[in-house]
């Protein structure tokens, strides 16, 4: 294991790997224009809140009770729509999206995520539906990383290594929600504190992520999260795609293009070898569209490790601090389409490998093999132990700022 550097030195090692993108940990600013924050990953109009009359954002967001957890814990769902009729649903718990309804083109709404119709559901079983995945996304290797000369051991749940955040990660815990005025769209924030040592991590870390439905049919996702220790930090969105709709059928004939030359590819157990390396003349060359079955069976190890695509792609930034697109699905029956942009360095590519039709999902459909697609935008996996990677330490007096925004459309 490596020891994990402070801020100042990540950036200078950083230096030559400019175009990996920018760390997302930032020194609190004294003072700041409400673009800059805006940039930064704050929630869209949050400055003007406080003079804002009640907004027409408001009054598209709907809330009713969702169930409650084993322990006796009230769990709300959360309707957001807008002016074309586009719905996104999610759940405090977890802070999960529940559902995104898109118009094919044809103009037929039809949910594209994988999920449950009940809280139940995602109590019992699920991989990660839908939810905000932390404190750390992805995975750490062997559950242990040394920070400060100090060596924290985490929870092993994923072979032998720690995937999400733990055993109970940010994924399945309630977190406070509400509806919040933005100028942008229909918006609700959901706030969460992670006690210093839960799940091994050190620090007392506040997160707050809002999902902000514009009338443009983008669903922009906010990151914000504070700590009183230094800690690693990374947090992401884990829904499962499906534009078919109604996970009416497989994903392989998706089309896929990702802004990437390189990825980081992995060991036996999905770990990152600590290694950059390009793309070009193998089946993880998607800088052009392909669709996801073309090469997905290929004699390619990157791939048999795999059981296919979950690997993560070195986003292009070519120096860029804010916002750059990173990847974008169609799918050629329905003409639906998701273009996403992140201020993130990379982006976790898993093509539903390990959904088997052991799971039942909403309206009594099975979820087959390779029945979904997730796109998680991220700093890479096991980054407190590759010094070679972007940092993902947040320190005290340091914010985390992050924003991914998923865009809706149609392809004629």
């Amino acid at each position: 294991m490596t020891t994990a550097r402070h801020h100042t030195v990540a950036l200078a090692a950083l230096s030559t790997l400019a175009s990996l993108g920018l760390v997302g940990c930032t020194s609190k600013p004294e003072s700041s224009s409400d673009s800059t924050r805006t940039a930064q990953g704050r929630e869209p109009g949050a400055e003007s809140t406080a003079t804002s009359s009640k907004s027409t954002a408001a009054r598209n967001v709907a809330r009713a009770p969702f169930g409650r957890t084993t322990d006796g814990k009230d769990v709300e769902l959360f309707t957001l729509t807008n002016a074309h009729g586009v719905e996104v649903r999610a759940t405090n718990y977890g802070g999960t999206i529940v559902s995104i309804k898109t118009p094919d083109r044809a103009g037929k709404l039809a949910d594209i995520t994988l999920g449950y119709d009940s809280l139940a559901g995602y109590l019992k079983e699920s991989p990660y539906f839908g939810a905000i995945v932390g404190r750390f996304a992805n995975r750490i290797a062997r559950g242990r990383f040394t920070l400060e000369g100090k060596t924290y051991k985490l929870a092993i749940n994923n072979g032998p290594n720690s995937l999400h955040g733990g055993t109970k990660g940010f994924d399945k815990v309630v977190w406070t929600a509400e509806p919040v005025q933005s100028d942008s769209g229909a918006a609700v924030a959901f706030s969460y504190t992670s006690p210093d040592g839960e799940e091994g991590y050190p620090g007392t870390l506040r997160a707050r992520v809002t999902y902000t439905l514009t009338d443009d049919d983008e669903l922009i996702v906010d990151y914000h999260a504070t700590t009183d220790k230094a800690t690693p930090v990374n947090l992401s969105q884990h829904t499962y795609w499906n534009l078919t709709g109604d996970a009416s059928r497989d994903i392989l004939d998706h089309r896929l293009t990702i802004n990437a030359d390189s990825m980081t590819p992995v060991d036996s157990t999905l770990i990152p070898t600590g290694k950059i390396v390009p793309v070009a003349g193998t089946p993880f060359d998607f800088r052009t569209p392909h669709a996801i079955g073309e090469r997905i069976g290929q004699n390619d190890q990157q791939l048999t490790y795999g059981k296919g695509y979950d690997h993560n792609f070195v986003l292009n930034r070519r120096g860029a601090t804010g916002l750059v697109h990173a990847a974008r699905v169609t799918e050629p029956t329905s003409g639906r389409m998701l273009d996403i942009s992140t201020t993130e360095p990379g982006l976790q590519f898993y093509s539903g490998n390990f959904l088997d039709g052991s799971i039942t999902g909403k309206g009594g459909r099975t979820y087959q093999h390779r029945y979904a697609i997730v796109l998680e935008t991220q700093h890479f996996p096991d980054s407190p132990n590759h010094p070679n990677f972007p940092s993902t330490i947040l320190r005290p007096g340091q914010e985390f700022n992050s924003r991914t925004v998923f865009k809706f459309g149609i392809v004629r």
